[in-house]
């Protein structure tokens, strides 16, 4: 009898929680285990465009009204107040805990400079790039620094700033594409003996020569001392 009950009880729980999933509203995602709601996923007529943000890596879709970013092998979105990331630039969410460190790098008004076709005052031929391109090559592109020596960005007369957007933070491990956060053990260092050995062994060969001179110059005298 009280097996039964048990049963029953279970059977009460699993079907509140599959009303509590179907309650959801239609296109939401839902991160059951730390109760997050996840962003819809984005709907393009095609494959969307990238363009690059001058005096940075960061990667912007400029053709849809929701903020969507591709930097350092992840997709970046903002979405009621929280940030996400994915794989792909359309679906597959994942909260991320905090604002990405690239964000300070964006310009507030970068819309701005991108319908005017402006930056900073100077005049922004900027390429616009299939997302596929970018995916494919983003990483040697930024260890070859393509973007300063391809004409700075396609900005007219730009001299990058040394600090700020002229300096590429380097991302948290987090944030890096495949890979996780862990620490590096610190290897102990080992003298370097190298110069300090040949010249200690040279202070050392030094004194047995004097040594050696000095055991002459004895028996020396001690043969006259006899005569």
């Amino acid at each position: 009898m009280k097996a039964q009950h048990v049963r029953q009880g279970m059977l009460l729980g699993i079907t509140v929680l599959w009303l509590s999933i179907l309650a959801i509203p239609v296109g939401a995602q839902v991160n059951i285990q730390v109760g997050i709601q996840l962003p819809p996923p984005l709907v393009f007529a095609a494959p969307p465009h990238v363009v690059v943000l001058p005096e940075t890596y960061v990667y912007v879709v400029p053709d849809i009204e929701e903020d969507v970013f591709f930097f350092d092998g992840w997709w970046w979105r903002p979405w009621q107040g929280h940030w996400y990331r994915s794989q792909h630039y359309d679906r597959g969410w994942g909260y991320y805990s905090r604002v990405p460190s690239f964000y300070r790098q964006v310009p507030h008004d970068w819309r701005h400079e991108y319908r005017d076709h402006q930056w900073r005052g100077h005049v922004w031929n900027y390429e616009r790039m299939p997302h596929e391109h970018v995916e494919k090559n983003w990483n040697t592109w930024k260890h070859d620094k393509y973007w300063e020596q391809r004409q700075t960005w396609g900005v007219h007369g730009l001299k990058p700033q040394r600090q700020g957007h002229g300096q590429q933070p380097q991302a948290p491990q987090s944030e890096r594409h495949g890979q996780q956060p862990h620490t590096q053990k610190q290897q102990p260092q080992q003298p370097n003996t190298s110069q300090g050995g040949q010249r200690q062994g040279k202070r050392g060969q030094g004194q047995g020569h004097k040594g050696q001179g000095q055991g002459k110059a004895a028996q020396q005298q001690g043969g006259k001392t006899d005569k």
